[in-house]
C-alpha cells in the first residue's frame, strides 16, 4: 500500500534526491533563503513577543543540542531551538512567499533543518539537500489545496493557515532526513507530522499575535515528529489521502493529488517562491514599488491632490477597508497591512531597499505629515490587477498633483519573484538592514559569506553559533 500512496511518494523523492541532483539554481535558492531567515531572526528581536518566546524556551532546560538565533552561547534541546526561530522568523511579515498558495514555506522549515541539522553535526551539503526536499514537499501539499476557479487556498477558506500546517509537514521531511531516517522513515515522519500540523487564521481578522507563533510551532513539530520516529513510532502510509487522512481532515476531500506527484523530482518550485523586499504585508509590496517609482519620476509629495490605489478585488479587504481605519493606523504593526501607508511609505523613503524596518515603526504610523498624505489616498479594485491575481499582487498607482498634472505608475509582476528577482547584492543589502545595531558589520559580512559557502561547511552549527548572540541592541 506504501508504495502507491502519495506520502509515499514523497518519501521516495525525499531520500531519491541527493545534493549530487540538485538543480544549481536550487541550492543557490537555499542558501539565499537560509540567510534571508537568519536576518529576519536577529531583526525579530525588537519585539515583545521574541523576548517571550526565549523567555519560554529557557524555562524548560533539557538538554543542549541546537542555538536560538540571538538567544545566548547556551544551547537547548533542538525542538525548543527550531520553535524559537520559527517564531522569530515570521513575526515580522518579511518572510518569503509561494504564489498562487500563498505559502510563507522557509519560515517554517529552515529553522526546523537548521535544529536538527546542529544536533545532527550534519554538513552543510546535507543540510542544503534536506532543506530543498522539504521545500518542495511544503509548496506541493500546499498547492494541492489550492482552488484555481476560486482563486484562493480551500486551507484559507476553512480558517486554516497554511503556511504552518503545510510547514510542519515540509520541516518533518528535512529534519527526518538530516537525522538519518530511511525511506519507511520519512513516510513516518509524515505519518506523525499530520497529527501535529495547525494554525487557525481568525487573528488576521480580529487582532492578536498567535500568528507570530505559528511557524514556530511548526518546526516544533517538526523536529519532534522525527525525533519520535527514530524512536520507534510510526505513521499510516495513507495519511495524505486516506478516508481520514491529511486531505479529508483540512481540504474536506478537495485537493489535487496531481500537485504533489506531477514532475515530483525533475521540476522544482524552490527557486520561484518569492522574497519580500518590504517588511509588510505582501499585498502592498507592488503599492510600495509604484510610489517609489513615481518619486523617482518627480512627483513631490507635498504637492500630491489625491492619490488613487487600484489592486485586486481580493486585496481591498486585507489592505483597504476600513479605509478610515487603514488612513490612520496606530501601530506601525497596523501599518505592514495598510495600502495608503504602503503609498506614502513610497513616497516619502526610507531604509532597506527603498522601504525598511524603519519605515514601519509605531511613531511613523501617527505621524502627522503621513497621516495627512494617507488622508489623500483611496484604494480601489483594479480589473486588470485582479486577473493577473493570484500570481502576482499587482498595484496601479494614480497621482494628481497641485499643478492638476496626472501622473500613473504600473507595477504588474512583484519585486522578489521570479520576474523580478532580487541580485544578490540586494539581499545582503536586506540582510545588513534586519541586523543594524544587533550585529556588528564584521559578523554580519562574515556570516553573509558562510552561508553563501553553506554546502561547503563540515558542520552548520558553527554557522548557528555565530547568530547566536546579539552584539548589540539597537
Amino acid at each position: 500500500m506504501a508504495e502507491t500512496t502519495l506520502a509515499g511518494r514523497l518519501a521516495d523523492f525525499a531520500v531519491d534526491a541527493s545534493f549530487e541532483t540538485l538543480p544549481e539554481a536550487v541550492v543557490d535558492s537555499v542558501r539565499r533563503r537560509v540567510l534571508d531567515v537568519l536576518g529576519l531572526c536577529v531583526a525579530a528581536h525588537r519585539l515583545p513577543t521574541s523576548r517571550a518566546i526565549l523567555d519560554y524556551v529557557l524555562d524548560q532546560g533539557g538538554r543542549s543540542q541546537a542555538h536560538v538565533v540571538g538567544g545566548g552561547p547556551a544551547a537547548v534541546p533542538a525542538a525548543l531551538a527550531a520553535l524559537a526561530n520559527g517564531v522569530l522568523a515570521h513575526s515580522l511579515d518579511y518572510d518569503d512567499t509561494h504564489l498562487p498558495s500563498v505559502l510563507h514555506p522557509s519560515a517554517s522549515v529552515v529553522p526546523a533543518a537548521l535544529a536538527a541539522a546542529e544536533l545532527a553535526r550534519a554538513s552543510g551539503r546535507d543540510t542544503v539537500r534536506a532543506i530543498a526536499v522539504g521545500l518542495e514537499v511544503c509548496v506541493r501539499l500546499g498547492m494541492a489545496g489550492y482552488d484555481p476557479e476560486a482563486g484562493n487556498s480551500i486551507f484559507f477558506e476553512h480558517g486554516q493557515h497554511a503556511t504552518s500546517i503545510c510547514g510542519t509537514m515540509g520541516g518533518a521531511v528535512a529534519a527526518a532526513l538530516l537525522l538519518g531516517e530511511s525511506r519507511d522513515g520519512v513516510l513516518d515522519v509524515l505519518g506523525l507530522a499530520a497529527s501535529m500540523a495547525a494554525g487557525i487564521i481568525e487573528g488576521n481578522r480580529t487582532g492578536g499575535t498567535v500568528k507570530r507563533l505559528h511557524c514556530g510551532w511548526a518546526a516544533h513539530s517538526a523536529v519532534t515528529a522525527a525525533d519520535l520516529v527514530g524512536r520507534g513510532f510510526t505513521g499510516p502510509p495513507t495519511v495524505l489521502e486516506g478516508r481520514f487522512g491529511f486531505f479529508e481532515a483540512f481540504l474536506h476531500g478537495r485537493y489535487a493529488a496531481e500537485e504533489v506527484t506531477r514532475d515530483l523530482g525533475t521540476e522544482w518550485s524552490v527557486p520561484a517562491i518569492f522574497f519580500k523586499p518590504y517588511p509588510a504585508n505582501h499585498f502592498t509590496h507592488a503599492a510600495i514599488d509604484a510610489a517609489i517609482a513615481l518619486r523617482a519620476q518627480g512627483l513631490d509629495p507635498s504637492r500630491v491632490e489625491r492619490l488613487t490605489l487600484g489592486v485586486p478585488a481580493p486585496v481591498v479587504r486585507t489592505i483597504g477597508q476600513p479605509i478610515e481605519a487603514k488612513r490612520a493606523p496606530e501601530t506601525g504593526y497596523q501599518a505592514q497591512f495598510s495600502g495608503p501607508y504602503a503609498v506614502v511609505a513610497g513616497l516619502l523613503g526610507g531604509g532597506g531597499l527603498g522601504v525598511g524596518l524603519g519605515d514601519f515603526s509605531d511613531e511613523l504610523a501617527r505621524d502627522p505629515v503621513r497621516r495627512a498624505l494617507m488622508a489623500k489616498v483611496d484604494v480601489v479594485a483594479d480589473e486588470r490587477a485582479t486577473k493577473i491575481f493570484p500570481h502576482q499582487f499587482p498595484a496601479v498607482l494614480h497621482a494628481r498633483d497641485l499643478d492638476g498634472r496626472e501622473w500613473t505608475r504600473e507595477v504588474l509582476a512583484n519585486l522578489g519573484g521570479p520576474a523580478r528577482p532580487l541580485s544578490t547584492a540586494e539581499l545582503a543589502l536586506k540582510f545588513r538592514d534586519n541586523t543594524e545595531g544587533r550585529l556588528s558589520r564584521a559578523t554580519a559580512d562574515a556570516v553573509t559569506d558562510l552561508v553563501a559557502r553553506l554546502d561547503e561547511a563540515e558542520d552548520v552549527g558553527g554557522l548557528l553559533r555565530r547568530v547566536a548572540e546579539l552584539e548589540s541592541e539597537g
